[in-house]
């Protein structure tokens, strides 16, 4: 079975278990999205609702968190990995959406990188989510995915990006990166299935014998 084939049982299976996929941070506004998924970097989907649940009520403009502060907001994120270095990031980050874009998140690549603590995938999510660009973010769960269903070699994220935007049509890039995360987290687990149990795993490679190992990003 080549990786085209691959790809359409994958698109098939997807789309029969999710036809709609919400996205698994809550937000207010496009700002709010980009301070979640910053957030969400080495740190769950759940706790980062968890966090910003009694934040986004009251605050949710780059103006707001400019006025707060990095200390207060290092006590308002403290239960979320790495913190400090996140509550730098925000402040900095809102600080320039302020000054040089009057409040309002950029609409391109180049400019949401030049933000302090956003990553290519960060921005890939806020052009997908945000601005319906069409985009496949990647992070750790999907690059273990691809690398067990075989649709890249494995060297790193943005390898997989590449291989991935080969293989499945631009059109369902958006939603699709979504179903791969929550097929991830329900069937293809990392410590679950090992490449051999869910239904995709089992499909494409129906004669595996030896559990998968992947290579991390």
């Amino acid at each position: 079975m080549n990786n085209k084939e691959k790809s359409k049982i994958i698109l098939r299976t997807l789309n029969k278990i999710y036809p709609k996929v919400p996205i698994p941070l809550n937000y207010k506004n496009t700002f709010t999205l980009l301070i979640s998924v910053l957030l969400s970097a080495q740190c769950t989907d759940v706790n980062v609702n968890n966090v910003t649940k009694n934040i986004y009520p009251k605050y949710n403009q780059p103006k707001h968190f400019v006025k707060l502060g990095r200390r207060k907001i290092e006590r308002l994120i403290n239960k979320i990995g790495i913190f400090r270095v996140k509550a730098k990031s925000i402040y900095f980050l809102s600080k320039i959406l302020v000054e040089k874009y009057k409040g309002k998140v950029p609409k391109t690549y180049e400019e949401l990188e030049g933000l302090p603590g956003v990553g290519h995938k960060t921005a890939s999510v806020v052009m997908s989510q945000a601005f319906g660009y069409p985009a496949f973010p990647v992070d750790t769960h999907i690059h273990r995915l691809a690398q067990r269903w075989g649709l890249t070699n494995g060297k790193n994220v943005a390898q997989t990006e590449k291989d991935l935007k080969r293989l499945f049509p631009k059109k369902f890039w958006n939603k699709l990166h979504l179903q791969i995360i929550y097929y991830g987290r329900e069937y293809c687990k990392a410590r679950d299935c090992h490449g051999m149990a869910c239904k995709i795993c089992s499909t494409c490679y129906p004669g595996r014998k030896k559990p998968i190992k992947t290579k991390k990003a």
